[in-house]
């Protein structure tokens, strides 16, 4: 089981089972930060005194004012720079936030327009946005913690990356696309799916086997091209998917929702080996 050690503003040290050419030993390893950022803003609607919840995304902490400015400024909520007053994290004593609250302050100038802010954004009415949070909410939006599943080679999993980038069509011709790959027990691809967006690849995926009837999926297991976030676990844990495996690193929410969920989080997947972050217990073939 994995456990994070202790955490710094962009990362969090865990430690974990790295798997290599048939040894398995304990390390420590880096994982990069991932937390919720909820921003608002305070305005005028009007005339009247307006304060809108507009988005909650997903951000390694760091540069917070900077990318509240930019997500407002690219949706057209402000124009220039003197829209913005003020820029602050929303901290309440009687329920810490984590600094994961930006509160932007529009000046005079800068209506706001309910069509426009109502248009693409997921608002959250929760005063308090983090990790733990974030957990929760999984929790009460009926998820419970996978149990049992299928065990997974060592050797089969090592396979994996080679056997999907055959399966890489588009990639192959663009270099530029994400992939996610459905397998069973044995190293069998079921299926794969390719798009700009990592997590549009697993939303197909399911998509494809939910028109057929086929959730979920509690006997498969999720590889993805690059890292594994957060959203990708939540992906995977709505589908019922006990092992993800990612070529590339994890994020540390990534692993607090595998670890406390009972999926099997896989990172750094290759030919060598991987490191394993959480639930181990259905990987075998590993030699001590």
């Amino acid at each position: 089981m994995s456990r994070r050690l202790r955490s710094e503003p962009n990362t969090g040290k865990y430690t974990v089972q790295r798997i290599s050419r048939g040894k398995r030993e304990t390390v420590e390893d880096s994982v990069a930060a991932e937390e919720p950022l909820e921003i608002r803003v305070i305005g005028h609607d009007g005339g009247q005194n307006v304060q809108k919840s507009l988005v909650v995304t997903m951000r390694t902490p760091g540069d917070d004012f900077e990318l509240a400015a930019g997500f407002l400024y690219n949706e057209g909520i402000v124009q220039r720079r003197e829209d913005i007053l003020d820029i602050a994290y929303c901290l309440d004593e009687a329920q810490p936030q984590e600094r994961n609250i930006v509160s932007v302050t529009l000046g005079p100038d800068a209506q706001l327009d309910p069509t426009r802010l109502d248009r693409n954004f997921f608002a959250s009415s929760s005063c308090g946005v983090c990790g733990k949070a974030t957990l929760e909410s999984l929790e009460l939006r009926g998820h419970n913690p996978i149990e049992g599943g299928p065990q997974f080679s060592e050797r089969v999993l090592k396979t994996l990356p080679a056997a999907m980038r055959e399966k890489q069509l588009a990639f192959q011709q663009t270099g530029g696309l994400h992939a996610s790959a459905l397998f069973d027990s044995t190293g069998n691809l079921i299926d794969l799916r390719e798009d700009i967006g990592r997590h549009n690849t697993v939303d197909k995926l399911v998509g494809e086997r939910l028109m057929k009837g086929e959730l979920p999926l509690s006997e498969s297991g999720l590889v993805v091209s690059g890292r594994a976030g957060f959203e990708i676990l939540q992906k995977a844990l709505a589908a019922r998917v006990p092992l993800v495996a990612a070529v590339g690193a994890p994020s540390t929410l990534a692993v607090d929702v595998a670890t406390e969920f009972g999926i099997t989080l896989v990172g750094f997947l290759n030919a060598d080996g991987f490191n394993v972050y959480c639930h181990p217990d259905r990987i075998t073939d590993t030699l001590a």
